[in-house]
């Protein structure tokens, strides 16, 4: 079993900048992979943005060079870096991690709210 902890989220005007960071706990070397995902109002949860246990990531296409996924195994805390926030970027932000060595198993944080507005 793998625990998330999630904080960082909050509000933030156009063209700010939010940091979330993600804490995990329990069995966090069998973890394979963790990433961020989203999901606004009415809409199904998308993926933002994902960096595996050999530090290759993976970002959904429109928020690359905006948005900047990293991690600090000292820390087992992996972080999302939100620059040049828009409207449109509101959304509860989720943490996942998934373990791949036995069989597939998803985990995910509580949430956390962003929202951008003037």
């Amino acid at each position: 079993q793998v625990q998330l902890v999630e904080s960082g989220g909050g509000l933030a005007e156009p063209g700010g900048r939010l940091r979330l960071s993600c804490t995990a706990s329990g069995s966090i070397s069998r973890i394979t992979a963790m990433g961020w995902y989203r999901q606004a109002p009415g809409s199904q949860r998308d993926m933002v943005a994902i960096i595996t246990r050999s530090g290759t990531t993976n970002y959904a296409g429109s928020l690359k060079g905006r948005f900047t996924i990293s991690r600090d195994n000292a820390k087992n805390t992996v972080y999302l870096q939100m620059n040049s926030l828009k409207p449109e970027d509101t959304a509860v932000y989720y943490c996942n991690a998934v373990i791949t060595d036995i069989g597939y198993s998803a985990f995910w944080g509580q949430g956390t709210q962003v929202t951008v507005s003037s």
